[in-house]
């Protein structure tokens, strides 16, 4: 990190949350998403080993939020608590007001589907599909079919700089142009969670920043709030909040920079 990126950082006290914190408030009150003494630990031979050691986050609405540490700090498995893909052992996480980790099965699967887009390391688009059928498909699942799902998915396309590629399959497609598409799914159906794994591991520094900046823009126009999850310091200009998790302890960071 360069100078001039520390300077433009400064550490923010971490909210400590009880246990009546969360009770009448709206999700613009405790923040899109609010993590409540988050605990993980996994089994190794003979040792319990902890990950996560009592999280408290709240991120506020229309954030964008990057979460970095080294390899190994549990990143992606906070992620993946966050997002309902995981249940922790102990701790609660609230999404838009609502308790996931009270949800059913199912109930968790509609909420993640209406409210949740994800953006994949290694871009998961179907290689037999077109890059519109790649986002038809999320469109189908939301209930949004046919003629609507056609424009909706070419629309998009064209607003994240790829119209032209609506119709190319995966193999055809730069690697830029591969998480343009995947960016243009996780919109798709505009939710209002936005979240990503590790977006620019498999792009050069000017692709990773240009699609990250890109994300930044069209989250911020719609009103997401996004997460991503990041070794990358190149992208540290587009937060306006870092987090650093590492030996299970999360410390949060307020970007004072102001950005568009």
């Amino acid at each position: 990190m360069t100078a001039a990126e520390m300077n433009s950082i400064v550490f923010t006290k971490k909210k400590s949350w009880g246990d009546s914190a969360s009770i009448g408030l709206t999700s613009t009150e405790m923040g899109t998403i609010v993590a409540k003494g988050v605990q993980m630990a996994f089994q190794s031979g003979q040792q319990r080993v902890p990950v996560l050691r009592g999280i408290d986050w709240e991120i506020k609405n229309g954030d964008v939020q990057l979460l970095m540490g080294p390899s190994g700090s549990g990143k992606t498995t906070l992620l993946s608590i966050l997002a309902g893909l995981m249940t922790p052992a102990v701790g609660s996480v609230y999404l838009l007001g609502e308790d996931i980790t009270k949800m059913s099965r199912s109930k968790l699967a509609r909420f993640r589907q209406q409210n949740i887009g994800f953006i994949f390391q290694n871009f998961n688009l179907f290689p037999a599909l077109t890059a519109a059928e790649n986002i038809e498909v999320v469109l189908n699942i939301k209930g949004i079919r046919g003629k609507k799902a056609r424009y909706q998915a070419q629309a998009l396309l064209e607003q994240v700089g790829v119209g032209l590629q609506a119709n190319q399959r995966p193999r055809d497609l730069s690697g830029g142009q591969k998480q343009r598409v995947a960016i243009a799914r996780a919109l798709a159906g505009n939710p209002k969670l936005i979240m990503a794994d590790e977006p620019t591991a498999s792009l050069d520094s000017h692709s990773g920043h240009t699609v990250i900046q890109l994300l930044r823009q069209l989250a911020k126009e719609g009103g997401c709030t996004v997460l991503i999850v990041t070794h990358d310091p190149r992208i540290l200009d587009i937060a306006d909040r870092v987090a650093y998790l590492e030996d299970g302890i999360l410390t949060e960071k307020r970007v004072t920079e102001k950005r568009m």
